[in-house]
């Protein structure tokens, strides 16, 4: 509900509400419950139109470029290279605009049905590629002279272009709407309901149209752009934007659009860091176009892998909006800060496929068997992607800051996506031609992983500086306090119950994994599996021991900290947060059983240094999340210091 000659809240009376009814507020817009349950339904659905449209680029176009011949680099340059070039060139423009722009439709609207119409054509005309190409050659001599694969590559190239740069005006504005229409005490919970709906969709889309990727591509470029067209185009006109006050320190008229973005944006410090943050996150995720050619060496149908991405999304989207409201008191910064270490350690645990082959189906169920175990870690990944984002950036100018981010990371985006090509062709010649090289995908993004996390807690630390919990505001030059007011949502600190339960399931991980090795090597020496006898007894359980007296080391000297606290006594270290810790001990406790049931398996196909790479892995594992922990005993130093307190 809007109230369209002010930019203050309104009544409940004037929003349509009776007296005594509670309303919510976002700038202008005023809402009751049930207004808010409407606005949550449109713009969910207005995400899954969105979603399912930019879906098909991903994941159905490197299927046809792969059939069309493509290298690693053409089709790293043609799906993330071009497209980031465009971002680059108008994304700020549309951004900084969109913050300024004043209208009776809102501030974002106007930008998203404006592009729609074109955005749907180009769209629907990638699915035609093959027929625009015999049609060319039927009809036009001087298309003769070049093979048809030629003409389709281009044609692609050029719709994609055509598409991307009508989606540009989309995604520069499309996050700043949920920030203009939404109260900020629902903010999380809406990222909440939209992971598991989005989750949903996502899944049936994997589990029923994958499949036919290759062969129908034509009617799924189709679907997609007209389910965006009416779907998204329906959502524009029944979300009413509110009205927006005129921007605060821009007074100075001899100042240009582009001097006022760039002191704004990149005069602090802190912003340049977030700016990293992403950056290196982005790094890592241009390697998701090549996750297919990945699981189709290790032997998996397109049908196996539509159907294992739906059950492990159907798997996360229990946890989900569970998730998502842990986070909010646990606080996103936090939460990110925690999930991109311990993310470190699932990323390396794929290292083993570069060293085992198992048949295609045991291969689906192991693979299965760890999709499943990480859904708490994919819901986690989910949820947190946007709640960071609205903590950090101020409102006002938040398109702007989204877009800034997009300056700095699209260049070294588009590079790294002529990086992973290269260094996959690389590998793949190095391996005679062989698919084998995807397997080194992993080598990857362990490496920029690494980045992601140094950069995500050097802003935990830096946010921390700014106020933390209790007085974080966004850094704002323009203000005379050289801030902007944001409301603080109180968290939850360590909590000593919570804390202990996630200290007992570590321990447990370590005690299992040095436990389970007795019972193994005797079933090993009683089959006559010496090999895999050998390797257990000298080096896997002498090291699984060394692990859990590692850990019996460190928890003690956590507990002590934890006894100084209660005693109102200076900690040694920091008390690490209970959120993220209790999620990944109940991952890497279940992680331990699929562990065994790996070794089984190998030894029982003869594969006995698959067995032993599957140990070597779990020991490494385990030294890992002992790393992580003692890591966030010393960050949280000085900071988290008291048990069982708000925090705000």
């Amino acid at each position: 509900m809007t109230n369209e000659n002010t930019a203050q809240p309104v009544t409940p009376e004037a929003a349509g509400a009776p007296a005594g009814v509670k309303t919510y507020h976002c700038g202008s817009l005023t809402y009751t419950k049930g207004a808010i349950a409407v606005l949550f339904a449109w713009l969910i659905w207005g995400e899954l139109c969105f979603l399912l449209m930019e879906w098909v680029i991903p994941n159905i176009l490197p299927l046809k470029m792969k059939s069309l011949g493509c290298s690693n680099s053409m089709m790293a340059l043609i799906l993330t290279t071009i497209p980031g070039i465009l971002n680059i060139g108008i994304g700020p423009y549309i951004s900084f605009k969109s913050d300024r722009y004043r209208s009776r439709w809102g501030r974002r609207i106007p930008f998203i049905l404006g592009s729609m119409p074109f955005l749907c054509v180009s769209l629907a005309l990638l699915g035609f590629s093959d027929d625009i190409t015999r049609l060319l050659q039927r009809h036009a001599a001087f298309f003769m002279q070049f093979s048809p694969t030629t003409i389709t590559i281009s044609l692609i190239a050029f719709f994609l272009i055509l598409f991307q740069f009508f989606n540009t005006f989309v995604g520069s504005v499309f996050w700043g709407l949920y920030n203009d229409v939404i109260p900020a005490q629902f903010m999380s919970r809406f990222y909440g309901a939209l992971r598991v709906f989005n989750g949903i969709a996502v899944s049936g889309v994997n589990y029923y149209i994958f499949k036919y990727a290759e062969s129908n591509m034509r009617e799924i470029f189709i679907g997609a752009s007209m389910l965006y067209l009416v779907g998204f185009g329906i959502v524009c006109l029944r979300v009413k934007e509110g009205k927006y006050p005129p921007l605060k320190g821009e007074e100075d008229p001899q100042k240009s659009g582009l001097r006022v973005f760039l002191e704004q944006c990149f005069q602090e410090k802190f912003y340049w860091l977030t700016f990293a943050m992403s950056i290196c996150i982005g790094i890592v995720a241009v390697s998701g176009t090549f996750n297919v050619f990945f699981q189709r060496e290790m032997g998996l149908s397109l049908d196996d892998i539509g159907k294992y991405n739906a059950i492990t999304y159907i798997a996360a989207l229990g946890f989900m909006y569970f998730v998502m409201t842990f986070i909010d008191r646990w606080h996103p910064v936090r939460v990110s800060a925690y999930y991109s270490v311990f993310s470190i350690i699932g990323i390396f645990m794929n290292w083993a496929w570069v060293f085992v082959s198992l048949p295609g189906k045991l291969f689906f169920w192991i693979y299965l068997g760890y999709g499943l175990i990480n859904v708490l870690q994919i819901a986690l990944s989910g949820a947190i992607q946007m709640p960071i984002i609205v903590r950090l950036y101020p409102k006002s100018r938040f398109t702007q800051f989204m877009s800034a981010r997009g300056i700095i990371g699209a260049p070294i985006g588009l590079l790294a996506g002529l990086a992973v090509g290269v260094f996959l062709d690389f590998i793949k010649r190095c391996c005679n031609g062989s698919d084998f090289a995807y397997r080194f995908i992993f080598v990857w993004n362990t490496f920029f992983s690494i980045l992601v996390a140094v950069t995500v807690v050097w802003t935990y630390l830096y946010w921390y500086r700014l106020g933390g919990d209790k007085h974080y505001h966004p850094p704002a030059p323009w203000n005379k306090s050289k801030v902007e007011e944001m409301a603080i949502v109180p968290t939850v600190g360590p909590q000593g119950k919570w804390l202990n339960i996630s200290l007992h399931l570590y321990h447990l991980v370590m005690a299992f994994s040095t436990i389970c090795i007795l019972p193994l090597m005797g079933w090993m020496y009683s089959i006559h599996a010496m090999v895999a006898f050998y390797w257990h007894a000298v080096l896997l359980l002498p090291l699984a021991a060394a692990a859990w007296v590692g850990w019996v080391i460190l928890e003690k000297s956590i507990r002590r900290d934890m006894e100084r606290s209660r005693n109102n006594e200076p900690l040694h270290n920091g008390i690490p947060h209970h959120g993220v810790l209790i999620v990944m001990g109940i991952q890497y406790l279940l992680a331990v059983g699929l562990w065994v049931m790996e070794i089984i398996m190998s030894i029982n196909i003869n594969q006995e240094m698959s067995a032993i790479v599957f140990g070597v892995a779990n020991v490494i594992t385990n030294f890992l999340l002992i790393g992580a922990v003692w890591l966030f005993a010393r960050v949280e130093r000085g900071h988290l210091v008291t048990l069982d307190k708000a925090l705000a």
